[in-house]
Order: C-alpha cells, then structure tokens, then sequence
C-alpha cells in the first residue's frame, strides 16, 4: 500500500463546458484476454450505440491483456478501420493493470469501462458518464444490486456478488452496492490522483478503487443497469473470490493504520465559491458528537469493568485511578482516529499526553465525587459508588469533549497555496505524453521531473460530436488518439506494447 507523501488535494468539481476541440470527452476502455470471438461485435455494436445517442466526440480503446490468441489482430483491424476505435497491448494480464496503464495516458476528461461480453445495456452508458460530464460526481457504477435494476443470472452468481458486498459493508464499512459490475466510470482529474495509490492489477482494482475514493468523500453515482449474465464467462470465481478477500485485508489494515494519503483527494466543501468563503463556521460538529458519544460509551463501559476488576484487590480511590487511566488511554486512541479523523502515527505522543491532561480533570472530578460520598455515607454500598462515578464521569466527559475539540485535536487550517499533484509514471517511449496537458501556471513550485499536473479546469471547451456526412461517415474530422501513432503523425501500427505503469508493477502468476 502506497505511503508516498500528499501532494495536494483536488479542486472543486466543474461542469465541462460545451465547444469545438478534437479531443474525445469520453474514452471507453474494453479490457480483454483471448476475446477473438466476441470483441468484434462487441466494439462494433458500442461504436454504433454511441454514435447514435453520445452527443460528443468519443474513443474505444481495445486494452490487450496479454492474450495468446488473435484478439491483439481483430483489435488491429478494428483500429484501422474504424477512426474511433484505437488499440493497446500489454505483456502482462491483469484487467486492473490495464485499466490504470489505459486511463493514466488518456486525455479524455472522462474515463470509462465495460466487459467485452456487454451484459450490461448499452442505454446505461449515457446515465453512467452524464454526472462525471456536469461536475456532480467524481466516479459512477453501474449496480445489478439496485432496486430498480433487473438482472438475469444465476443463483450461484447471485449468492457469490450479495456475500462479496455484505462483506464489503461488514468490514470495510463500504456504502456503494456492487462493487465488481463491469461497468465503472471516473472523472481524468480524479484518476490522476486516485489511481497511484491502487495497488491492485486485477479484478480487485476496482473494489479498491472505490474503497479508497469513498473514504476520502469522493461522490460515487449508482446507476440501476439490465444485465443479462453471460454463460461463456471465463472468470474463475473462486480463485477470484480468494483474491478479493486478500485485498480486503490489506486495504482494511491500510485503512486501520492510516498509512493511506487520503487527504490528496479531499475536494472543497461545494462547487459554489461562496461555500468555500464561510468563516468561522465549526465543521464536522455533528458526526464528531456521535463519534465521541459511541466511543464514550464504550469508554465508560469499559471503565466501569477495570473499576470492578481492580475494586476486588484494592481501595476505591486506587482502583478509580487505574480504571480511568487505562480507558483515557483507549479513549484518547479511540477518539483520535474515529471521532476526529487524524491518520498516522506522527503527534501521537503529543495527543496522548494532552489527553492525560484531560485525564487528570476527569480524575480530580470523580474522585472528588469519591471523597464527598465517603464523607458523607462512611461506607456506601458498591452500587451507590458506580452512580457517583457515572454521574462524575458525565459531567467529565462534556468537558472531554471541549477540551479535544478545541485543544488535543483542533481543525487544522486547510488554506494556503494548491501544489501540483504527481500523475502515475507512464514511460515516454510507449505512451504519447504530447496529449497529457500540463496543470496552468498558479505561482507554485513545478511539479517532478517526469510528473505530470492535474489542471484546475478542463482542458478547454468541450468538443461536441461532428454531424455524420453521407459520403465520409461519421467522426473523420474529429481527432482521434491511437496507440503507435508518432510524434510526427505518421503511423507505425495498430498496437503498440506497453510497459507497466510502474517498473514493479509485474505479477507473472497472475492467472487473469
């Protein structure tokens, strides 16, 4: 799990505007492997669903996984023949790797995928992009699992997809519905950023993807799709499936340990300006007073069993002091990560020793209230004790929360300049870097060498899709990208191998 430092976090999300450019607004990714028989039809039948209701230009790119068959030659022929059409080859399989090795050298601002088999509708795809295209949302799904939804599969699949989401939601603490539809869309700007912390290369990419893009409030839209499932499907399920619960276990132990720069892919509170002017306004009060109360309710359960436990081999006072200095401990590690969201080992030392602080007043607290009651009632029974302490510990726990709020773990301020965001390294001899425009000039420190920045707004207007022409068909005039095309225009070929995205990113016992 990648722990590389953050180097900036993403601007607000903007409609992409509407004019005329070359560009393609949409690049669908096609990953395939030994797919000789049905990626033909498959691209054709998508060009043709595209051109008939996409109202801007787009792309089809054919990604390669490695296949022994002749699919890298259909996928040749198909790129010479149709203009919008381009195809890439990888030497190694995994979809997840061609998914990021694709979409890292695109410059379509929105960034697609289906499988080659199309058992999702076609009549999705438009729903699926239209939120990335107007700046609501940073990535789109498509769910079989929705309600509205209506697929066609069978039992066996069915049991293995709701178990693999219940899981999911269960350990991981996931909200989208269906994590592994083959039918996902991002925003180019949200990739950028959100695909080098994927470690994944195959089919557990995309639960990650989406993992990592909730936790950091990205917007996620759910799309209801028709999915009719498909009997020559050459996925191994159990092998998959064994795959899948690996990567929930890393990236559960990532997420527990806060080693994820998540913060590089925070967004502004709103797309209006006038949201990100507001000042002086406490944010976050409500979900940080239902996480403190959780953990303090835990803590005070917890203190309540150390001061019985220690109650039986010493005095009141003694045990009041042991009890309520392991469980400030837990409640100070407790809080620190779940009620106010700081990740990561650095200020830990600090925090604990402000929340002993916090402590110490939580102990002259109740056991003042301690000393007042055996003043007062010589030897009160066990009972009355615990309603003391839990009377103390109530008014001690709303001074807890204060004093973490404005103190132990305040807001920290979040102005200042925005610094570029490195890109995932594609290697310059295989992918054309003349098409990855650089971010504008702000005043800040330039990027890495070999990075590449995330610009504020889109790459200029919009293109909108040529009108077809009887004599030349649809799309001659719009520009198109293809793998193997030179830096002087000329053509080499239809395919062109590719490197990894990163020079470790290899696994040649991956079976897919």
């Amino acid at each position: 799990m990648r722990t590389d430092p953050s180097p900036g976090t993403l601007p607000a999300r903007e409609h992409l505007p509407a004019g005329n450019a070359g560009t393609p607004v949409l690049d669908v990714v096609i990953p395939v492997y030994n797919e000789e028989k049905d990626l033909q039809p498959c691209v054709r039948r998508l060009r043709e669903h595209l051109a008939r209701t996409f109202p801007y230009a787009f792309r089809i790119t054919v990604a390669d996984n490695a296949s022994t068959d002749s699919t890298p030659r259909v996928a040749a022929r198909l790129a010479a023949e149709l203009p919008e059409v381009s195809a890439v080859r990888l030497e190694q399989k995994g979809r997840g790797r061609a998914l990021r090795t694709v979409w890292s050298a695109s410059d379509a601002p929105v960034l697609a995928y289906m499988d080659v088999d199309l058992s999702t509708d076609l009549n999705a795809l438009l729903p699926l992009v239209a939120p990335l295209i107007s700046g609501h949302s940073d990535l789109a799904i498509g769910s079989r699992l929705a309600r509205a939804s209506r697929v066609v599969r069978g039992p066996r699949r069915e049991f293995v997809s709701r178990a693999y989401n219940l899981i999911l939601r269960g350990s991981l603490q996931a909200r989208f519905s269906d994590a592994q539809c083959g039918f996902k869309a991002i925003r180019r700007d949200v990739a950028r950023v959100l695909l080098p912390l994927v470690e994944d290369t195959g089919w557990f990419f995309d639960t990650e993807m989406l993992v990592l893009a909730e936790r950091a409030g990205l917007r996620i839209h759910e799309v209801p799709v028709d999915w009719v499932d498909d009997p020559d499907s050459t996925v191994h399920i159990v092998r998959t499936a064994t795959d899948d619960l690996k990567g929930v276990w890393r990236v559960g132990r990532a997420l527990a340990t806060g080693s994820l720069p998540l913060d590089r892919l925070t967004r502004p509170f709103g797309d209006d300006p006038r949201d990100r002017e507001i000042q002086d306004v406490p944010r976050g009060l409500a979900r940080q007073l239902v996480g403190f109360c959780v953990v303090g309710g835990l803590s005070t359960l917890f203190y309540l069993l150390l001061y019985s436990g220690f109650r039986q081999f010493s005095g009141p006072q003694t045990a009041n002091a042991l009890a309520l200095l392991v469980s400030a401990v837990a409640n100070t590690a407790a809080n620190r990560r779940l009620t106010f969201g700081v990740r990561g080992r650095g200020g830990a030392v600090r925090h604990q020793a402000q929340g002993l602080v916090v402590f110490a007043i939580g102990l002259a607290l109740t056991s003042g209230s301690l000393a007042a009651l055996n003043a007062a009632g010589g030897s009160p029974a066990h009972s009355t004790e615990l309603a003391v302490l839990i009377a103390a510990n109530l008014a001690a726990t709303v001074l807890r929360f204060l004093l973490f709020r404005a103190w132990v773990f305040p807001d920290r301020p979040e102005d200042g300049p925005a610094r570029p965001v490195a890109a995932a390294h594609i290697p310059s001899a295989h992918i054309p870097s003349a098409h990855i425009p650089s971010a504008p000039d702000r005043g800040t420190a330039p990027p890495p060498a070999g990075a590449t920045t995330v610009p504020h707004r889109p790459d200029g207007p919009l293109p909108r899709r040529p009108l077809p022409h009887p004599a030349h068909g649809p799309y001659r005039t719009t520009a198109q990208v293809r793998a193997g095309e030179a830096a002087d225009g000329t053509w080499r070929d239809g395919t062109v191998p590719l490197r990894p995205a990163r020079p470790h990113d290899t696994d040649p016992g991956d079976p897919r």
